[in-house]
């Protein structure tokens, strides 16, 4: 049996097509790449005096930006663990069996995907000291995080657990295992092989979205790059403003490029992994009695 494709195999003219509008492609960004770079020359964006700023302790920039990564790292880790063990209860929920677990889950989804993840924030930084609450500018920004990505996340477990087969579910309850068993390990691990890239995915969006702490005044690397300028601004005038924002925002690639990274390992070793693939020693009887097809 052949495997399906979503395409036809291009033929030789097709190749050849596709060649030429690469090459095409190709040229068109290294022309605008070398456009950029010509202007950023004739406005003396390019000398190394500009740019020895980030590297020299001296200035106060290295340090500013190492700083500001560790905190702009720990409320986006604190943030994806939270928003995903958060995200995977809000999926279970709304999977349940029970009405009303079903409905509170489905409210709190729909709700925080609605607002906008800045009035989250605000609401938590501004509105909620009126009450007796005064959370700080990691709190809020925190909380704001996993309030909004939570939602988003439990709708992505929830599609990744739909997507399994239902011989699976069928194979695991016909050899006695438990609705907790079936979910935790044999719809789980699956679900989540699949859903890896589009997890990745939000958690980069998440990352990226710890810049809005530069609204509350949570010191951050946006926020450290800003100070940055303001400093040097009434000394140098904008001589360091472009070097020192395409630092931070090179930072941000950086860690992005290997949060995905670290993510294609993990997909590789589950892969390997049995358990992960979804597989159990006790399904193979249930699989020989046709009672469902593992992968």
């Amino acid at each position: 049996m052949t495997a399906p494709v979503l395409f036809d195999i291009p033929g030789p003219k097709a190749r050849a097509r596709i060649r030429i509008g690469t090459g095409f492609g190709t040229l068109l960004i290294l022309a605008l790449l070398a456009l950029v770079l010509v202007r950023l020359a004739g406005n003396q964006q390019l000398e190394p005096q500009r740019w020895a700023v980030l590297f020299d302790p001296r200035t106060g920039v290295p340090q500013t930006l190492g700083e500001t990564l560790v905190r702009t790292l720990t409320v986006a880790a604190v943030g994806m663990v939270l928003a995903t063990l958060v995200g995977l209860l809000l999926a279970v929920g709304r999977l349940s069996d029970h009405g009303p677990v079903r409905w509170l889950a489905a409210t709190y989804i729909e709700f925080f995907r609605a607002v906008p993840l800045l009035v989250v924030i605000f609401a938590l930084f501004f509105v909620l000291p009126k009450y007796g609450v005064e959370p700080s500018a990691f709190v809020a920004l925190t909380g704001g995080l996993v309030l909004y990505n939570s939602a988003v996340l439990a709708e992505i477990f929830r599609a990744g657990i739909l997507s399994i087969d239902k011989g699976q579910r069928e194979a695991a309850f016909g050899i006695g295992m438990r609705k907790t068993q079936v979910m935790t390990l044999v719809l789980l691990p699956q679900a989540t092989r699949r859903m890896l890239p589009v997890l990745v995915a939000q958690l980069v969006v998440l990352l990226k979205d710890s810049s809005l702490g530069f609204i509350i005044g949570y010191f951050e690397l946006l926020r450290g790059a800003r100070s940055l300028v303001e400093f040097f601004g009434p000394r140098f005038g904008n001589d360091y403003t472009f070097q020192i924002y395409v630092a931070a925002g090179l930072i941000y690639i950086v860690v992005n490029v290997l949060l995905s990274t670290l993510a294609r390992y993990v997909e590789r070793r589950t892969r390997r992994t049995p358990r992960a693939a979804g597989r159990k020693p006790e399904l193979d009887a249930a699989e020989q009695m046709g009672g469902g097809g593992l992968t």
